[in-house]
């Protein structure tokens, strides 16, 4: 079991925290808006995408250094998070299914519903921002 690296996951932390915060105007958009401005649609998908990736980073850094296996899948990386009591379990099955959202962004973006994303953002406001309080609340209890 290695030491986990607190640089590593606070980097990650801040990219999801920013990303959180650039996010955050787009909820005022009506669905019309968002839909009719392909900048706001594609820097939404692009902020999404990182913050997923960021949280999956982080999932997967604590899992090895932990002494467990590589996770197959985005998917597994927050469920084994919540078996190991790294955040609430409740929260990594609320956050797991992000992982699918995150690969319809990288490779289904020709066919992306994009009233659903919008609507993404918002899920990802609360839930999110819980995940960054839990991991936090990690390091600062197992470090």
């Amino acid at each position: 079991m290695s030491p986990i690296e607190r640089e590593v996951v606070r980097r990650k932390l801040a990219t999801i925290i920013e990303n959180l915060k650039v996010l955050e105007p787009i909820t005022a958009f009506s669905e019309r808006e968002y839909i009719e401005d392909i900048y706001k649609r594609k820097a939404t998908e692009r902020l999404l995408q990182e913050m997923i990736e960021a949280a999956v980073d982080i999932n997967t850094h604590i899992i090895v250094q932990s002494g467990h296996a590589v996770p197959d899948e985005y998917y597994e990386s927050f469920i084994r998070v919540g078996e190991l009591n790294v955040i609430p379990f409740d929260l990594a099955q609320k956050l797991a299914p992000s992982a699918g959202l995150s690969n319809r962004l990288v490779h289904e973006y020709d066919m992306l519903d994009h009233a659903v994303i919008l609507s993404a953002v918002t899920v990802a406001e609360r839930q999110y921002s819980e995940y960054v309080v839990a991991i936090e609340h990690y390091l600062a209890t197992n470090m």
